[in-house]
């Protein structure tokens, strides 16, 4: 039988000692299967699960099948860049050996396409993706569903061994190869080259990226200027026109990205090439009567004394180095996005959470059937990014700046610091002094996540209130009590407050599903459409920040771009990593076979429940974003309802 929500919840103090007992009974025997550690040898120090992820865990077929979808499509570009290179004498590689990469790619298309044909008669109307869970229990029933997902996996593990690079195509794809912008996007052989692909030299695209890019969360306000950051009043004049820095300052028109916090990276080296980390400042402004921030200056590292300050120029001589400084940034932005805001503040994060409700929150409590189902698939791709992304010689190594025990040790720290009440979305724009949209108009990332979060809280908020009547039900639930408790402890989860009334568990819930579902989502999915792209945003810069603002041409732009070998690996993981759109927020399911319906309780359920709410909530939100993104001069879709997984599943 599949596993689904009780269908009547109850609170532990309200229970007869004989329900109280079985509750403790599954709590031990969840325990024994659910424990701590912080000795997970690729992030040591972050308190994880303990061991291999459960069979509960595991990926649903459904999640397999859009995984084979993605993956194929990245072998065939995969397949495709080789055979170019090798015809540029770039690779050596004989074509014979490509053409049968290219016929064995065939075959395991062919076996996907088998077992998708297995679930496609589709009977009843609709898409083979709308009415995937029926197809499969018409067509198979729940044994030959398990049968599927075995081949499956067997099927993906091939294309997964096809798009690895050997050592030898990583070393003949390495220093030698001139950097030139033809050939990044030449690695979008038959994927589609993103648009920043053209625009991202733009100094407007530039700035636009702090606000609606894959790290929009880190620029903050200001109104003084950093004791380190050498930045004149007289060059900021000569940048912004019409304004000067004093009047900006005081008027709340001045912001800053400071990237400090990469201090745990140690620069690293990949085929022997040394490999640069930067902690830049970049200071923008909204220019008087503007709506949108314009770069002002970027100073390349913390030590003013030592750092000039680059600031735009059509000069010559100047050019380049503002474009250098402007890649430095994007560097940082790439480190700080992946190790901080993405595996830092959301999957590491969320794993706490995770395992402190299976551990502390019997299957009877209704907050257990609440939060449970946005925790699908988080232990699984958590343990996949620790035993294979940021692993030695894996992806996060050869990618990005640091020494892998450095990145490692980077993500760690971050999710020690995260505090939890202070992230709060209304509680981190106000500290981070952008919730006036009459100081900061243009912010996609602010404006849309307010309406998400709202829909989330009067979702959580009508829900709660089934099932506690008052303060009085939240300071004496044992188990609630005892859930924040391990999240305060083992769980190691700074600013998780002790829960003692509702409208304090209503926003620590909302928390919850917001960093599970919309903020996940605003960090995951511009991976694909900005980050794949390595001259746009990467990982490691590969010549060291200049000294001089002067002097700089475009060939000394180009080699502070990656290697082709990890340009393409990059290229090929964000897309993996942004392309996975599974089960919309709103969507509540079994994980199990065949995927009925997560709530059974009619007091949820019913055309008066609250979820029927939080759908046409979510709808509404919908519209409105869709209205948004017509008028802006760039859609932002990351925080459109439809795009959002209920949980944090890659």
């Amino acid at each position: 039988m599949p596993h689904q929500a009780p269908a009547n919840p109850s609170l532990p103090q309200n229970d007869t000692p004989a329900e109280q007992a079985a509750r403790a009974a599954q709590l031990v025997a969840t325990q024994g299967v659910y424990g701590w550690t912080t000795s997970v040898p690729s992030l040591p120090g972050a308190p994880l699960l303990n061991g291999a992820p459960p069979a509960n865990e595991q990926p649903t077929l459904t999640w397999l099948i859009l995984l084979a979808d993605e993956l194929l499509a990245i072998v065939k570009n995969h397949l495709a860049v080789k055979k170019l290179w090798a015809e540029q004498n770039l690779l050596p590689a004989a074509p014979a050996a490509i053409a049968a990469e290219i016929a064995a790619l065939a075959a395991i298309e062919l076996a996907i396409g088998a077992i998708k044909d297995k679930i496609a008669h589709n009977t009843s109307g609709g898409t083979i993706w709308s009415r995937i869970a029926e197809d499969i229990e018409l067509a198979l029933g729940a044994a030959g569903a398990v049968a599927l997902d075995a081949a499956l996996r067997d099927q993906l593990a091939h294309l997964f061994d096809v798009v690895s690079l050997t050592a030898a195509e990583h070393a003949a794809l390495g220093s030698r190869t001139p950097r030139d912008l033809e050939r990044y996007r030449e690695l979008f052989q038959t994927l589609t080259l993103p648009g920043i692909g053209w625009t991202f030299q733009d100094d407007a695209e530039f700035a636009r990226l702090r606000v609606a890019g894959p790290n929009a969360i880190l620029i903050r306000q200001i109104t003084t200027l950093p004791d380190n950051f050498a930045l004149t009043a007289e060059r900021y004049a000569a940048v912004v026109n019409g304004d000067d820095l004093a009047t900006a300052l005081a008027a709340g028109r001045v912001f800053l990205c400071d990237y400090a916090a990469l201090n745990k990276l140690v620069p690293g080296s990949y085929q022997g090439q040394a490999k640069y980390a930067y902690r830049p400042l970049a200071l923008f402004a909204v220019p008087p009567g503007g709506a949108s921030l314009v770069p002002v200056a970027i100073q390349c590292g913390q030590d003013g004394s030592v750092d000039p300050v680059f600031t735009p120029s059509v000069r010559p001589d100047e050019q380049w180095g503002w474009d250098i400084a402007k890649f430095i940034v994007q560097v940082a932005d790439g480190n700080y996005h992946e190790l901080v805001a993405h595996l830092a503040h959301t999957h590491l994060v969320i794993e706490a959470l995770a395992l402190a409700t299976r551990r502390h929150l019997a299957e009877v409590h209704p907050l257990w059937a609440l939060l449970v189902p946005h925790y699908e698939g988080t232990l699984f791709i958590n343990n996949a990014a620790a035993t294979s992304l940021i692993t030695p010689g894996g992806p996060i190594d050869h990618i990005f700046a640091g020494t892998i025990a450095s990145s490692q040790a980077q993500a760690v720290a971050a999710r020690l610091e995260f505090d939890f009440t202070r992230r709060m979305l209304p509680h981190d724009l106000k500290e981070r002094g952008v919730d006036d949209a009459g100081v900061l108009p243009d912010y996609p990332y602010r404006d849309d996540a307010l309406l998400v979060w709202q829909a989330i809280h009067q979702w959580v908020s009508g829900y709660v209130g089934l099932y506690y009547a008052g303060d009085a039900d939240v300071a004496g639930d044992p188990e609630l009590a005892a859930w924040c408790a391990e999240l305060q402890g083992e769980g190691q989860l700074k600013g998780f407050p002790t829960l003692t009334t509702v409208a304090g568990l209503i926003d620590a819930c909302t928390m919850i599903l917001f960093t599970c579902s919309a903020q996940h989502a605003a960090v995951n999915f511009p991976q694909k459409d900005v980050m794949e792209f390595a001259p746009a945003v990467t990982g490691a810069g590969w010549e060291a920040a200049p000294l001089e603002r002067q002097g700089h041409d475009r060939s000394d732009w180009l080699d502070t771009m990656p290697p082709l070998a990890p340009a393409l690996q990059q290229l090929e993981t964000l897309y993996l990593l942004g392309s996975l759109h599974y089960r919309p927020l709103g969507t509540y399911q079994s994980r199990d076979f065949p995927y009925p319906a997560w709530f059974q309780d009619p007091r949820v359920t019913g055309p008066e429940g609250p979820l029927v709410r939080f759908q046409a909530s979510l709808q509404a939100v919908e519209t409105r974003i869709v209205a948004r993104n017509a008028q802006r001069r760039v859609a932002y879709p990351y925080l459109l309802p439809s795009r959002i997984p209920t949980s944090t599943n890659i």
